[in-house]
């Protein structure tokens, strides 16, 4: 059952006295109402406080069968009348308003400390490992569940940023700041979804936001950036991202933090637009600069678009970028052409769709692109991780993008020229290509062949200590012929060697084929890794061969990826999982 439902505190010993609550509701809310995995909390809840017993006794009569409560019609109206005046009476003492929750807070904020995790991936390479090590190999399977706090939302994607003691998470055109040490919510921003979207945007897809100083910064399902203040989540300015608002631009991004500019990008190259990166000032939202993603006549690559001028071309933008502050280039990835299954109109490469875009960070000017499928036919979008790091590659010291494509190579990149140095199918079926020729062209057999979807937006995680590459991967191949043992949408968790490409180890995955569900890895110094499986479970593993240390039954469907942070001295791991925002702790 889920009732409309935004705060969840912890203590509320008296619902274990309420027998019809917990015969009716307890099993997915909790005999005390704190949620469980199956539904969010319901004690002291501004938005079931701010409902009257008559509204919530139609609630519980009518249902919602698309957020999965059934109807209690079968209830006596004297059991509904009841229940509603128990979900008040739990809830007569929730403060509503989202800035009155909290009186007057602290204005200055502390500078980043290594406990932090203050951007999307935890940092401006993307790789997602962390060199926090409380947490390792010997004492994983203590952790324990420290709180949850849920949003009424089952397809969460945000990464929670931790900074000064407080997490920032998102839902649906919505940013809450919560308590790291409680999960009890400080502020919450929100406002309605709005009319006319399509795709992940209309579906309130968000990944997550970008903090600056005393500013957080959110992008809305329309493509609005807007600017928030730390304190109390008051709106301090918003500027629309596109400047055609005739194309059916999306927002789902986590924004980047590049010196004192706010850098997203925009969704919505399925319905059909002309993609873009774009940086703005952080202080007043005013543009800096735009790079678009599909050139228009005269300019550099339109002769690689054969027919008509792409003004609705594609190339989304909707992954958050990486960002090498020695040289000053930001990496962004980007989406597939449109049509994505037409290509009567789009004859040639159909630059810069599918593509890795190295920019100047300070202008947004193309440094040098590379494009992983060119002329896509099947939706292989790269809006997948560019991982930077700086190694000894084969004997000498190199600064390298690692990249684990959809369409089913894994690359390694020099990221200083965009130079091609190992390109390797992480799949056992890829028949689209052979092989990637020496000039970083991929030799084409079947442009429709498969992979169909080898991997994805989720986060990846390169480790120093092991020097392994760890993403999850699908072997899928739709509407192909069937025979084949390894097409059945069985997803595994792999590690490759960056230097060979070959897989060192894998961890097969349990649940439904073809689950959607892409949920990231994260990398310690503590010599783990945690990921979501498809099945619901959440898991600590050894990062030398990929063995189950600690797992945890979230028994929801996990589409976000985990992150971790220090507080008080004491490390945790976060992640979205379903509605909820988890939290472990030793």
């Amino acid at each position: 059952m889920i009732l409309l439902i935004i705060l969840l505190l912890l203590s509320v010993p008296q619902l274990l006295s309420q027998p019809l609550f917990v015969t009716r509701c307890g099993a997915c809310h909790g005999e005390d109402a704190r949620g469980t995995a199956k539904g969010p909390g319901l004690a002291m809840n501004p938005r079931v406080a701010a409902q009257s017993v008559d509204q919530l006794r139609a609630y519980l009569a009518r249902g919602n069968a698309g957020a999965g409560m059934p109807s209690f019609s079968d209830l006596r109206e004297s059991d509904l009348t009841s229940l509603a005046e128990y979900l008040r009476g739990i809830n007569s003492e929730t403060i509503l308003g989202p800035v009155a929750m909290e009186p007057a807070r602290k204005t200055a904020w502390g500078e980043p400390r290594p406990g932090d995790w203050r951007t999307y991936n935890g940092n401006d390479s993307a790789n997602r490992y962390s060199p926090l090590k409380q947490i390792d190999t010997t004492n994983v399977s203590s952790l324990k569940l420290k709180w949850v706090f849920p949003i009424s939302y089952f397809g969460l994607e945000t990464t929670p940023l931790a900074a000064d003691g407080e997490l920032y998470v998102t839902g649906p055109n919505q940013v809450f700041a919560l308590d790291a040490a409680t999960g009890n919510a400080l502020w919450h921003y929100s406002r309605p979804p709005s009319p006319g979207m399509t795709g992940d945007a209309k579906l309130g897809t968000n990944r997550g936001v970008a903090l600056l100083r005393d500013k957080v910064f959110f992008v809305t399902d329309n493509a609005h950036l807007l600017s928030l203040d730390r304190a109390n989540g008051r709106l301090l300015w918003e500027v629309a991202m596109a400047p055609d608002s005739h194309q059916p631009y999306g927002g789902t991004i986590a924004p980047l933090i590049v010196n004192d500019m706010v850098v997203a990008g925009v969704a919505g190259a399925d319905e059909g637009i002309r993609g873009f990166v774009a940086a703005f000032n952080a202080a007043t939202g005013a543009l800096v600069w735009r790079h678009w993603t599909v050139p228009f006549r005269g300019e550099p690559g339109i002769e690689t678009w054969q027919g008509k001028e792409p003004a609705a071309g594609g190339g989304s933008t909707w992954l958050t970028g990486s960002y090498d502050a020695s040289s000053g280039t930001l990496y962004w990835p980007t989406g597939n052409p449109w049509p994505d299954d037409d290509d009567r109109d789009r004859p040639g490469d159909n630059l810069y769709t599918d593509c890795v875009l190295a920019l100047d960070a300070r202008t947004g000017d193309l440094k040098w692109h590379y494009q992983f499928t060119p002329h896509d036919m099947l939706d292989r979008d790269a809006t997948e991780p560019n991982v930077l790091i700086d190694t000894i590659y084969k004997g000498k010291p190199s600064k390298l993008l690692l990249h684990a494509d959809r369409n089913g190579f894994f690359y390694v990149l020099d990221r200083t020229n965009g130079k091609l140095l190992l390109a390797k199918p992480f799949l056992r079926r890829v028949d689209w290509a052979k092989s990637i020729g020496p000039d970083g062209r991929p030799v084409v057999t079947d442009p429709r062949g498969c992979p169909s979807d080898a991997a994805n937006w989720d986060s990846t995680a390169f480790s120093p200590d092991t020097r392994l590459y760890y993403f999850m991967a699908l072997e899928e191949c739709v509407g192909k012929p069937t025979g084949y043992p390894d097409q059945t949408g069985q997803r595994f968790l792999r590690a490759v060697n960056i230097e060979t490409g070959e897989i060192v180890w894998e961890v097969p995955q349990p649940g439904p084929a073809r689950a959607k569900t892409w949920s990231g890895v994260l990398a310690t110094a503590g010599g783990l890794i945690f990921y979501g499986q498809p099945n619901g479970g959440f898991i600590g593993a050894d990062q030398r061969d990929g063995k189950t240390l600690w797992q945890f039954p979230t028994n929801i469907r996990m589409k976000a990826s985990p992150m971790t942070f220090t507080l008080a001295g004491q490390q945790y791991v976060a992640v979205a999982a379903g509605p909820n925002i988890l939290c472990f702790g030793l």
